[in-house]
């Protein structure tokens, strides 16, 4: 369970007294999720007809210097459409509290579940929300750097340097080998702007087959667009132990994409690269805390060669299989 600060419920009555949200009918941690604390929050509604809510605390890996970043850029593209969850305002206009010794906020909920085997029609709709999430941000002012990218690939890789054998015999040898590809042939000139860049199936709330929301947001920070794309394409279209390459569903991800926000020539062309940046990330940030996560920690560890098989699927097919056409 990832519910890391508890929250009583005398406690969390009393903090919903700021909004005109109703009083507390009943609150549930949630388990799902392992950066934050998460509540699902059921009120009785500023109308008297109830209302669902998530409470979110934050735990020590987001930046509370980060969270108007992510306040501002919800606010804006849920205001353009986007299906995304924004977060709520007390009387007096503030979204960012503090509950129980840790930044918090209430934050509106989403009817949707996420799926475990994405079909192309899902994956399809997953594109397409991608596309209309990058549309819809293109005239955000706000910036935040990714600390996930090229630089942090290498500051991960020495922070978990001989101790990646201990995962697989030879990891640290395949590690450096593709770092040093990938700073040789890394996309610097292509289009840029804000990302979401952990857009899993468990990050996508679907209803039947479309798109019900976006959540989770907080690794969202302003990079290569087409990267966006490359990290779906990795979570969608394998199986969870980064077998089965589903082709059907990688061409309808990027059919929905191109559909709502286009994919240049240099994009395309560049996707077989990127697609193994986001898999040596995901790689990388894996197997860091596969090596520092205790035993009887309340996380639990992801299989890091799980996206070492992904890399090395990469390596090895050709981006018409990968990604269909060009056109």
């Amino acid at each position: 369970m990832a519910v890391y600060t508890q929250v009583p419920a005398e406690t969390l009555a009393l903090f919903l007294e700021r909004y005109d949200v109703g009083t507390l009918l009943a609150a549930k941690g949630i388990a799902e999720g392992v950066e934050n604390s998460n509540y699902l929050v059921d009120t009785t509604g500023a109308d008297g007809n109830g209302a669902r809510f998530i409470l979110t605390l934050y735990e020590k890996r987001v930046d509370v210097a980060d969270l108007p970043f992510f306040m501002d850029l919800l606010d804006h593209v849920g205001a353009r459409g986007c299906p995304v969850p924004r977060f709520i305002h007390d009387r007096e206009g503030k979204a960012l509290q503090t509950l129980c010794g840790r930044p918090a906020a209430l934050i509106e909920f989403l009817n949707g579940v996420s799926v475990t085997h994405p079909t192309p029609p899902q994956a399809r709709s997953a594109g397409a929300a991608l596309g209309q999430f990058h549309r819809a941000a293109e005239d955000f002012s706000g910036e935040r750097p990714n600390t996930l990218g090229p630089e942090g690939w290498h500051r991960l890789a020495n922070d978990c340097g001989g101790a990646l054998d201990t995962i697989q015999p030879g990891l640290e040898q395949r590690v450096r080998t593709e770092l040093a590809y990938l700073d040789a042939h890394w996309p610097q000139a292509l289009a840029r702007g804000v990302i979401h860049a952990d857009l899993f199936p468990d990050n996508v709330l679907m209803r039947g087959d479309e798109v019900g929301g976006l959540i989770d947001f907080y690794f969202s920070c302003t990079d290569i667009r087409a990267y966006d794309l490359a990290i779906m394409h990795g979570a969608w279209c394998f199986g969870p132990d980064g077998r089965d390459f589903d082709s059907a569903v990688a061409l309808a991800l990027i059919a929905g994409y191109r559909a709502t926000h286009g994919l240049s020539a240099e994009e395309y062309a560049a996707l077989p690269v990127l697609a193994r940046g986001a898999a040596l990330r995901f790689l990388l940030t894996r197997a860091y805390d596969w090596i520092n996560t205790p035993a009887n920690a309340l996380v639990t560890r992801k299989d890091p060669l799980a996206y070492l098989r992904r890399l090395d699927f990469y390596a090895e097919t050709d981006a018409a299989a990968l990604f269909g056409s060009a056109s």
